[in-house]
């Protein structure tokens, strides 16, 4: 199961940049059982492999737009540290299902623009550069808090709002991506929050799947490609809302914890 779990991820990750954190976390906690900062920790090495193997194709194919890509990490970098600071403040909220939920609303939604012509704008980007650092910000803080959002957020943002074919958009969030997860996997390396066995079994599965993805993108025209991003990014935040609903159906059904009871003893003859 999760050798098959990490190939899925994989493939979708290699061919449109999306999925690394937004399903590998939510596969982590419901399926395999891991606690919600332990499987955020290990998502992010897992994107982090994923995204380095990839890289290398879309570099060779220039399908990175370099500019761009300075400007989203300048903003996001300091969001993820503020993401990851916050995560270790709340480690016991960690994954909050009112977040997970907030998530996938916004990825949703962002997401359905891909099929709404007259909400785009392909020359934002290009006129108002200086903008990208602070609409990275919060998808850098989200990255740090919940290790999802980086590669769908961004290549939402990317894919509707700028000059770049999909292949460059795919390109240069695998990238932006990569930055984020090399960053988020120091700090949790150094908080110990990887589970190094369920890692490397999804990496089993995931190393030939991300290189079966980087091969399929080649082979799909553009306008298809983006269309794909769009529905892989839809299907992840409608992912991201069912585990939050789910999350929070489960806390609301526990047991509240039992009260403690205290028996009176009857005091012993002669004690005062």
């Amino acid at each position: 199961m999760r050798l098959l779990i990490g190939f899925a991820i994989a493939l979708a990750v290699g061919l449109t940049g999306v999925g690394g954190g937004s399903f590998t976390v939510p596969a982590l906690v419901l399926i395999v059982g891991l606690p919600a900062g332990v499987a955020v920790g290990t998502a992010f090495v897992f994107a982090g492999v994923l995204r380095l193997i990839a890289a290398p194709f879309y570099m060779a194919g220039r399908h990175v737009h370099l500019r761009y890509l300075w400007l989203l990490v300048l903003g996001a970098v300091p969001g993820l540290l503020i993401g990851t600071y916050v995560l270790q403040l709340l480690s016991s909220r960690a994954g909050s299902p009112v977040v997970i939920i907030l998530l996938g609303v916004l990825l949703t939604t962002s997401s359905s623009i891909t099929f709404v012509p007259r909400a785009q704008n392909r020359s934002f980007a290009h006129k108002n550069s200086r903008w990208l650092p602070w609409l990275a910000l919060p998808i850098g803080v989200e990255a740090g808090f919940s290790s999802a959002g980086a590669g769908a957020l961004g290549t939402v943002l990317l894919l509707n709002y700028s000059e770049m074919t999909p292949p460059e958009v795919v390109g240069t969030d695998l990238l932006f991506g990569l930055v984020l997860a090399v960053i988020g996997s120091a700090f949790h390396f150094s908080f110990g929050s990887i589970n190094g066995g369920i890692l490397m079994q999804l990496l089993y599965g995931g190393v030939p799947g991300v290189l079966a993805g980087c091969l399929l993108a080649r082979k799909l025209p553009a306008r298809k490609l983006k269309y794909v991003i769009a529905m892989i990014a839809i299907f992840a935040g409608l992912q991201l809302i069912w585990t939050g609903v789910s999350t929070m159906m489960k806390q609301h059904n526990a047991p509240a914890p039992k009260a403690a009871t205290y028996l009176a003893v009857p005091p012993r003859a002669g004690s005062t």
